[in-house]
């Protein structure tokens, strides 16, 4: 597999220009809306002193998500605080010696974790907005070629034929600009490791392709508030775990099939078999670049099974020879699906063994 400079282990940043508030508890009306509270927040919540502290740690790139309505201000209209505020996180990571690679988190149309009934794929004037927005950013890093840019964090409410298209699309219209930049592509269904199945392959040895990995979800979301499942199993859940009742019961509990039939043990060989499709993908795609864009657990699974976790997960990355970037840095202290690796206080890696873990001594 080809190799590309500062693209070997990093760190994503979310909780500043995307995550900043969770929108399940705002009524659809307030939910596109940007307030004086949330401009204050992306005015201070990550300064030079959080890159130069991921910079500390290892790390040799930062994946900075923002979502489109920070940006955008009205359709085809920037702000141009959030244009200099994502300048300054660029000339942050050049000072330090990361290379930056801004994410489109949240497309209006393609939220995540909200499933709206206007979809990006399914509308033309969204589409038209979302690859302007991305002609605009080239305009914006035009005399950056280091700066990777990643078309779309998740896709969801979407074939694969349909993202493949406006995908296709996006990369066209940024190569008039710009035949160098560095793009980022990964599959529908969340970016998990299926969607590179239906991934279009591109001739054009600037794309880098990406996918997902928070298997098992019941593991990784244990407890989480944001979405149903792990919110009504509410149960502690260890990796590596014996206990298999554990993890079935999950699905057992929720009227739906048990996945885990014929396992005893929960543990790094699930997950080998979980990315089969990565390695089907290095195998059909020898000359290309594929990058582990996120991975994590939330915040309040405990720290020994976050390392082991995290730890099993490296290493198999390490065997695939991919590079990847941990999820997440720090999350705001009210959003409900936190993530983060440092503590809130002091902004330190919240165990020496983690740190160890993260930059790949495994």
């Amino acid at each position: 597999m080809n190799k590309i400079k500062g693209l070997e282990r990093g760190m994503g940043v979310g909780g500043w220009l995307t995550n900043y508030k969770r929108f399940n508890v705002l009524p659809p009306e307030r939910r596109l809306e940007i307030t004086i509270g949330d401009m204050e927040h992306f005015e201070s919540y990550i300064t030079e002193e959080d890159v130069a502290y991921i910079a500390s740690l290892g790390m040799d790139h930062v994946r900075l998500g923002f979502d489109q309505i920070v940006l955008e201000e009205r359709p085809f209209v920037y702000r141009e605080k959030i244009l200099a505020l994502l300048g300054a996180f660029v000339d942050w990571c050049d000072k330090y010696g990361l290379r930056p690679i801004l994410n489109m988190h949240k497309a209006i149309g393609n939220y995540c974790d909200i499933l709206e009934e206007k979809g990006l794929m399914q509308t033309p004037t969204l589409q038209e907005r979302f690859i302007a927005l991305w002609l605009r950013l080239e305009d914006a890093f035009a005399n950056k070629p280091h700066v990777i840019f990643e078309l779309l964090n998740e896709v969801v409410n979407a074939t694969a034929d349909e993202w493949n298209d406006l995908a296709a699309r996006t990369i066209a219209a940024i190569r008039q600009k710009n035949a160098d930049r560095l793009i980022v592509v990964g599959g529908v269904e969340w970016n998990n490791p299926p969607g590179l199945d239906r991934l279009r392959v591109y001739d054009d040895a600037n794309v880098i392709y990406t996918f997902h990995c928070y298997a098992p979800h019941e593991f990784t979301h244990q407890q989480g508030v944001l979405q149903a499942g792990p919110l009504y199993y509410n149960r502690k859940m260890p990796w590596p775990c014996d206990d298999i009742d554990r993890y079935s019961d999950y699905f057992r509990l929720r009227g739906r099939p048990d996945p885990y039939l014929g396992r005893t043990r929960m543990d790094i060989d699930f997950l080998r078999n979980y990315l089969a499709p990565v390695r089907r993908f290095l195998e059909a795609n020898p000359d290309k670049v594929l990058w582990c864009g996120e991975f994590g657990t939330i915040r309040h699974c405990p720290i020994a099974w976050r390392e082991n976790w995290m730890r099993d997960m490296i290493k198999i990355l390490k065997e695939y020879d991919l590079p990847y970037c941990v999820w997440n840095y720090l999350s705001t202290p009210n959003d409900g699906n936190r993530f983060s690796l440092v503590d809130d206080d002091d902004r330190r890696i919240l165990s020496d063994e983690l740190a160890r873990i993260i930059r790949g001594e495994v």
